[in-house]
């Protein structure tokens, strides 16, 4: 009869041990992946002073098959711009893994994204000034198109031209418009992207 009790107790704590399992296992936790970039491509239109274009995109590209996050030898050219020339800048970005238009993305989630650019081509003595020349639906920027003016003066012709697209962060925060924040971490939201190209001014 003992025996029988404890076979009995025994099945009740396997059911127990099955039945919590399954209630929990109901309500996973959803995890948010960082979103792949394998390409981006940055294509630079001069301009005049009114803004209208006097020639035809160049283009300079970054990419690594395996994710420009999380590969490990990302090929990326070097950004080469005019002394004193003003540009459209307009960023593409692609993932070839999963074939989809991460630009696209941005723009359908406009008022989750943004980008900033640092380096050393746009902080200290800066070579490179930019200008947001897009919003979102909250008319807050967002960096897929801006202006970028050349000094005329540069004290130096190599720098270093930081990309960073942040995602789910707060716009509204102080300093988040400002296309140079440094302090873009305290504005909150993830990293998407953040790459460097090297950057040589010509005459």
């Amino acid at each position: 009869m003992k025996n029988l009790n404890y076979s009995f107790l025994f099945v009740l704590l396997i059911t127990f041990v099955f039945v919590m399992g399954g209630c929990t296992s109901d309500d996973p936790e959803i995890e948010k992946e960082q979103e792949i970039i394998t390409d981006v491509t940055l294509a630079f239109t001069e301009v005049d002073n009114n803004n209208n274009p006097v020639g035809n995109p160049v283009e300079f590209k970054a990419f690594d098959p395996q994710g420009l996050e999380l590969g490990n030898n990302p090929t990326i050219q070097t950004i080469q711009l005019g002394i004193g020339k003003r540009y459209l800048l307009e960023i593409d970005l692609f993932n070839s893994i999963e074939n989809e238009d991460i630009t696209e993305e941005i723009l359908e989630e406009a008022d989750e994204h943004q980008f900033f650019f640092l380096g050393t081509a746009f902080i200290g003595s800066p070579v490179l000034n930019y200008i947001y020349a897009d919003e979102d639906k909250n008319g807050n920027p967002i960096g897929l198109k801006g202006y970028v003016q050349v000094s005329s003066a540069p004290g130096f012709n190599n720098a270093q031209f930081r990309l960073i697209l942040r995602h789910d962060l707060n716009k509204s925060f102080p300093g988040a418009n400002n296309p140079n924040w440094q302090n873009f971490v305290q504005a909150g939201g993830e990293t998407d992207l953040d790459i460097t190209f090297p950057l040589v001014l010509t005459p």
